[in-house]
């Protein structure tokens, strides 16, 4: 009765951590915000490689094959959370923001013989951003100022259930059910310094509700006696969700309003097909090597365009179409590298049973900052990381030690963009520097004692 009060006062924690946003960037204005790594404690560490990871005392959620590795008498449960500082550069604007988030709860077990069972919470993407343009006179009219401020907030969250089988030894098949939920609100309004003068607001919101379904295979081809590799993949089914988005436009005179236009879009949304693959080499229980390799079809998804702004053709008015069309976002491709070394996993020295782990990326990603075209340049971001999976205890009898998960991470981020007031092509480079921390109980729940 304990443990299962455990798991559930754990899943009432991650549930009203997931609500906590670990970003604070203008760059989440665009999409669905800034996406969240798909990564667990054991491979925060690594670059977030994990389609040809397989071990029983490791959950990883990012392919369902994996699951069935789960040993006959454990359950494991997994939460991790990060701390953030952020460095963000415009031009000569510069700013450093510290922040704080969830990243992920998940929990496993051993259902049948050769089938484990995954539920896993964690965030799929973040919109936090709160900045204003400086103040620009009016072509005709020297004294009279506008300026431009820029709000919002919201994201995706998903409840996934899994489950992997193993029907024969070389190869394994997943699956993952997801519950995916959220929103956004993005508030811009445009004022000016002569209070007699129409000032203009616009609000895009939307309500989130809809699922995915992604399989996965791991194919085990043994290489010797020492030696294995592990190829992996996944794929994701894309589709329409039945959800609609609105924007509010109001032109106001003081605090009055004069006049409020409603315009909504009916099925507004598409989540994309994505598409993974990697492999991983395996020395006896040592060392660990993969590759991965990930794209996403987002250029293929509609998505409710003039998004954050107000165009040149709507200031006046409201002559501008709100509709939901294809090539707003961009595909996001991946590739990613990492590796994990234990010592001796059974030694009784403590550092000699903690597992070290190194690894980078690199990624397009799916976030369209121009819609217009003029900067064909596409966002890019780089990862390099480095953690440690540390041993709670000196028992190394059955493998099961719990375990801390320590990583750090920098991430440099590079979005070329128009600039809408000037009509010159900028850049927006921003720089993290992560410290992810997590916890792994792996305990022996369905042991069963003989006594004489």
């Amino acid at each position: 009765m304990k443990k299962i009060l455990s798991i559930i006062i754990s899943t009432v924690f991650a549930t009203a951590l997931c609500a906590q946003n670990g970003i604070n960037t203008p760059y989440s204005r665009y999409g669905f915000g800034i996406q969240s790594e798909r990564a667990l404690g054991f491979n925060k560490g690594m670059g977030g490689v994990a389609q040809g990871f397989r071990n029983g005392q490791q959950i990883n959620i990012a392919n369902p094959a994996s699951y069935s590795a789960v040993d006959s008498l454990t359950a494991l449960f997994d939460m991790g959370i990060s701390l953030q500082n952020g460095n963000y550069k415009m031009g000569n604007l510069q700013q450093n923001i510290r922040n704080s988030s969830f990243d992920y709860f998940a929990f496993q077990f051993r259902a049948f013989k050769h089938v484990g069972v995954t539920i896993g919470l964690m965030p799929i993407t973040n919109i936090k951003y709160n900045f204003s343009s400086s103040s620009e006179s009016l072509p005709n009219n020297e004294d009279i100022k506008s300026t431009y401020t820029f709000n919002g907030d919201g994201g995706l969250r998903e409840l996934t259930l899994g489950m992997g089988w193993q029907p024969f030894k070389p190869i394994s098949i997943g699956l993952n059910v997801s519950y995916i939920w959220g929103d956004y609100t993005h508030n811009m309004a445009m004022s000016f310094s002569e209070s007699s003068a129409f000032s203009m607001s616009r609000i895009y919101k939307a309500d989130i509700s809809t699922y995915s379904i992604q399989g996965g295979l791991q194919y085990i081809q043994p290489l010797g006696k020492k030696d294995k590799l592990v190829i992996g993949g996944t794929y994701t089914l894309g589709h329409k969700t039945d959800n609609d988005a609105f924007r509010i436009t109001r032109t106001m005179n003081s605090t009055t309003v004069e006049n409020e236009t409603n315009d909504t879009i009916k099925h507004a949304f598409q989540l994309p097909t994505s598409i993974s693959a990697g492999f991983t080499y395996y020395h006896t229980n040592k060392l660990r090597v993969g590759v991965d390799f990930e794209l996403q079809k987002w250029s293929l998804c509609k998505f409710p365009n003039q998004q954050t702004g107000i165009s040149s053709s709507s200031d006046t008015g409201h002559s501008d179409v709100y509709s939901s069309t294809k090539g707003q976002l961009n595909d996001r491709v991946k590739v990613a590298v990492g590796m994990d070394w234990t010592p001796n996993e059974f030694s009784n020295h403590f550092f000699s049973r903690c597992s070290y782990k190194l690894g980078g990326y690199y990624a397009q990603t799916y976030a369209k900052a121009d819609i217009t075209g003029t900067v064909t340049k596409k966002p890019s971001e780089i990862g390099v990381s480095a953690g440690v999976s540390l041993p709670l205890s000196n028992n190394n009898m059955y493998r099961t030690s719990h375990k801390i998960n320590v990583a750090v991470q920098w991430v440099h981020t590079n979005i070329p963009y128009l600039n809408a007031m000037t009509s010159q092509k900028s850049t927006l480079t921003e720089n993290y520097f992560r410290l992810c921390l997590g916890v792994t109980f792996s305990e022996r729940w369905f042991q069963k004692w003989k006594v004489q």
